[in-house]
C-alpha cells in the first residue's frame, strides 16, 4: 500500500501524557512541528552479523560523534539504548502487536526469520512473557537522523470505504483505472490533466476502468491513500465489496492539493473536511484543484473474503496491515518487518507502544518519520486527516546469534 499525504494547518495545543523526559522533549518539539507540511532501544549488547544486502554501514570518520555499537543506514543512525529508555514499555498490552508480528512472519526480513518460531510459540503467552523474550533476544536502538536529531513527525493513514458503480451510470462517472499497457515504457506517463484532455491518453486507458465513483475528490482521496474498499453496484443490480490495491502510478510528481490551497491563502484548514468545505463554496475551481496534482494512481481489484474484511490492505512488506500496530516508514531508515517502539504525544492521541514497520509511502521519507495505520472507514479517515504530532522511534534488532 503506497500512499501520499496532504498538509493541514490545524494546530491545537498539545497535551501531556506522562511525566518523563522523553515526553517533555516530544511536547517541546510540538510547538515547532505544528507548521504546514505534507499530508499523503539493554546497553550495548552485540548484534547479529548483517545478512547479505542489509544496509548497515560503518561509522563515518567525521561528523557527529558516535556511540560505540551505533549502526549506520542510508538515512538514519541507530544508537544503542537501554530498555528503560523506552517510555511505557512495561505497560503496553502486546496482543495486537503480536498478531501484527505474526503476519510479518509470513514474509520476514532476513534477521527476523530465525525468531519467527518463538514469535508463533509466544502468541499464546502473556504480555510479561513476551516482554521478557524481547529483552532477551532483541537490542533497542534509538533511531536518529544522520545529524543526530531524535524527534520527527507522526502522521496517519487509513483505508477508505466508498460507493462505486461497475459502469458509468446514475451519477457515477469518475473512472478508477488499472495500469495501461506500456506504462513502464513511457516514463513519466500522461499527467492527470493530460489524461482528462488528450485523446491519445484516453485511448490508452480504453477498457481499463475498474469502477466509477460519483465524486472526483473522493477518487483523488482514494488514490492518495493508495488502496480502499468499494461497494460496487453491478450491472444486474447486485452489490459487492471489493478492495482496490495499489498497482502503480503515472510517475508524475505528487503535489498536495491541500498545499496548493494553503499556498494561495484560500484555506486555513487543509484537512479533507476543509478541502471539501472550500469546494462547496467554489465548485467552479474543482478541476483546477484536481489538476494541481499531476500524479495518478492505478489500481488492481482484489476479492474480499470474510477474513480480509477484518484485516487491512497489504503493505509494502506484503502482509496485511493491522490497525494501530502497523506503520509506514522510509525503508532506507528502518527495514520492513522491524519491530519498533513508538512514542508520540499530541492533540489527537498519546501513543507509547510496539508497532511493526510494514509499509511505506511517497511522503514518508527521512529517519524519524512514520505514518500510523488507523484502520478503515469514516472515523479512521477523520483521525488520519488530523493526526500530525512529534515522534520518537526505537528499532528493536536481534542480538548476536548464540
Amino acid at each position: 500500500m503506497v500512499h501520499q499525504m496532504i498538509p493541514t494547518s490545524i494546530s491545537p495545543a498539545p497535551r501531556a501524557s506522562r511525566n518523563n523526559n522523553d515526553m517533555k522533549r516530544l511536547l517541546a518539539y510540538g510547538a515547532m512541528a505544528l507548521i504546514v507540511g505534507t499530508l499523503v532501544a539493554c546497553g550495548s549488547a552485540p548484534i547479529s552479523v548483517p545478512t547479505p544486502g542489509e544496509d548497515v554501514r560503518t561509522p563515518p570518520s567525521q561528523g557527529v560523534g558516535s556511540v560505540p555499537g551505533t549502526l549506520y543506514r542510508t538515512k538514519s543512525r541507530w544508537v544503542p539504548a537501554a530498555w528503560s529508555e523506552l517510555p511505557g514499555f512495561a505497560d503496553d498490552a502486546l496482543f495486537d502487536a503480536w498478531n501484527a508480528w505474526l503476519k510479518g512472519c509470513e514474509r520476514p526480513g532476513g534477521p527476523f526469520a530465525p525468531l519467527c518460531g518463538d514469535i508463533r510459540r509466544l502468541s499464546i503467552g502473556s504480555a510479561d512473557e513476551q516482554r521478557a523474550w524481547m529483552q532477551e533476544r532483541l537490542q533497542p536502538y534509538r533511531v536518529e537522523s544522520p545529524q543526530g536529531e531524535t524527534t520527527g513527525l507522526l502522521t496517519a493513514y487509513y483505508e477508505p470505504m466508498m460507493q462505486a458503480s461497475r459502469l458509468p451510470a446514475n451519477g457515477f462517472g469518475v473512472p478508477l483505472y488499472g495500469p495501461p499497457a506500456g506504462l513502464a515504457q513511457r516514463k513519466p506517463w500522461y499527467s492527470r490533466q493530460e489524461i482528462d484532455t488528450l485523446p491519445e491518453a484516453q485511448a490508452a486507458l480504453q477498457g481499463r476502468a475498474i469502477a466509477y465513483m460519483a465524486d472526483p475528490v473522493d477518487a483523488l482521496m482514494l488514490q492518495i491513500q493508495g488502496s480502499g474498499r468499494l461497494r460496487i453496484s453491478q450491472p444486474d443490480g447486485s452489490q459487492r465489496w471489493v478492495r482496490l490495491a495499489y498497482a502503480g502510478t503515472n510517475d508524475q510528481p505528487y503535489r498536495s492539493v491541500g498545499r496548493w490551497l494553503l499556498d494561495q491563502g484560500l484555506v486555513k484548514d487543509a484537512s479533507w473536511p476543509g478541502i471539501k468545505s472550500w469546494l462547496a463554496q467554489n465548485p467552479q475551481r474543482q478541476q483546477e484543484l484536481l489538476w494541481s496534482n499531476p500524479r495518478v494512481v492505478f489500481f488492481r481489484e482484489e476479492a474480499i473474503s470474510d477474513r480480509d474484511s477484518s484485516e487491512g490492505p497489504r503493505g509494502a512488506q506484503g502482509v496485511a496491515l493491522t490497525p494501530g500496530r502497523s506503520i509506514a516508514v522510509d525503508p532506507a531508515s528502518i527495514p520492513f518487518g522491524t519491530p519498533v517502539w513508538l512514542a508520540s504525544s499530541g492533540p489527537q492521541m498519546s501513543l507509547q507502544k510496539l508497532v511493526l514497520a510494514q509499509d511505506t509511502g511517497s511522503a514518508i521519507t527521512g529517519a524519524v518519520r512514520a505514518d500510523y495505520f488507523v484502520g478503515w472507514g469514516a472515523e479512521a479517515g477523520e483521525l488520519a486527516g488530523r493526526l500530525r504530532q512529534p515522534l520518537q522511534l526505537w528499532a528493536l534488532w536481534p542480538k548476536q546469534a548464540r
